[in-house]
């Protein structure tokens, strides 16, 4: 028989949480949001629980996202999975809220689904290996999990960048921004991981291991991004992307280039969706977050975008995406503000607002 997806055990204080599909890069299923949720409850009213770690089991990602293929399944089938973002949206907000520290061991790929069960714990530790994306807009989808809420709380227009491009950042970024906490050498998170499970202190034992503002490629950029991505509107990110790609100074002219490449390849809906999303997280709380992704998910999950973006990236490979409209330019205002509106149907169901129980 297979082994569990996810497993749970108790090390001396600490309930230990181990993401355990290695071979599908801990993609997160439905099973393991359902399983972590119910467990994470169990421990927080267990006296001998003093934390919660989770980690992910030997491989190269902590978790590389959700299981994509499997909702490219039922949605092409008629059947969206909406239930598995009421259930996820859910846990992400109930992670953030959780009363005990919730220690989160990265050392790997870290994106979407991965992101959602890791980053809106108290503790975050990065590894050498960590590599952090949100690349939804890649596959005509949108920076969910919470994206929403921490993203744009990042320093200047840093999130809002993140979130457009989907660019791929390591460790001294994630240091830099405060994405990450604390920073372990990957041989040393063994051993900080059963000192964690020793302690009734954890600060004391993380507090070596704190986060030390460095120099990063983000940093370097920091005055670009914010320069070019404090607008009011998408086109006018690509407008000043444009204008600093045709600039006389050749840092800033390559930087912009690239990432002006790198925002055209992506779906103009879900730019339009995440450019919106990101300024109304801002002044939103995460549970108010969590309620706006839902709105918009449910949208989403009925749409063209994620379908043919799951499809260009995953299943024919062939990376040609044909997005509906193609450009910019071509975007209906009133289309992208219909993903945002209040959803109509019964309270307390995946068919209406998310609630929060």
């Amino acid at each position: 028989m297979s082994e569990p997806e996810i497993l749970f055990h108790q090390n001396a204080n600490a309930g230990v949480v181990t993401l355990n599909r290695p071979q599908a890069l801990n993609a997160v299923t439905h099973q393991m949001v359902l399983k972590l949720h119910a467990q994470l409850r169990q421990w927080q009213h267990d006296p001998s629980i003093k934390c919660v770690i989770i980690k992910a089991a030997e491989g190269r990602a902590f978790s590389a996202g959700g299981d994509i293929r499997d909702l490219y399944q039922r949605g092409m089938a008629g059947k969206p999975h909406l239930q598995f973002f009421w259930d996820e949206y859910r846990l992400n907000a109930y992670i953030n809220e959780y009363p005990k520290p919730y220690i989160a061991l990265i050392d790997g790929i870290v994106m979407g689904g991965g992101v959602g069960v890791s980053f809106h714990g108290s503790h975050r530790v990065a590894g050498d290996n960590i590599s952090f994306a949100m690349p939804e807009v890649g596959i005509g989808f949108f920076p969910d999990v919470g994206g929403s809420y921490f993203l744009p709380r990042l320093p200047g227009e840093t999130g809002l960048y993140l979130a457009l491009t989907g660019n791929r950042i390591k460790k001294d970024d994630l240091l830099w921004s405060g994405l990450v906490t604390h920073y372990c050498t990957s041989e040393r998170l063994d051993a900080l991981e059963q000192m964690l499970c020793e302690t009734d202190d954890v600060e004391a034992v993380l507090s070596p291991f704190a986060a030390v503002e460095a120099a990063s490629e983000l940093s370097r950029n920091q005055a670009a991004i914010d320069e070019v991505f404090a607008t009011s509107s998408l086109m006018e990110v690509i407008d000043n992307l444009e204008i600093s790609a045709n600039s006389s100074a050749n840092v800033t002219s390559a930087w912009a280039q690239k990432t002006l490449s790198t925002i055209e390849s992506k779906s103009p809906t879900s730019l339009a969706i995440a450019f919106r999303q990101m300024r109304e997280g801002r002044n939103l709380d995460m549970r108010q977050c969590m309620q706006l992704e839902y709105r918009i998910v449910s949208r989403v999950l009925s749409g063209h975008e994620f379908y043919e973006g799951i499809r260009a990236a995953i299943v024919d490979k062939d990376n040609a995406p044909q997005w509906q409209p193609a450009t910019i330019a071509a975007l209906d205002p009133a289309a992208i503000a219909a993903n945002f509106a209040p959803l109509d149907g019964e309270n307390g169901t995946c068919a209406g607002e998310l609630v929060f129980t």
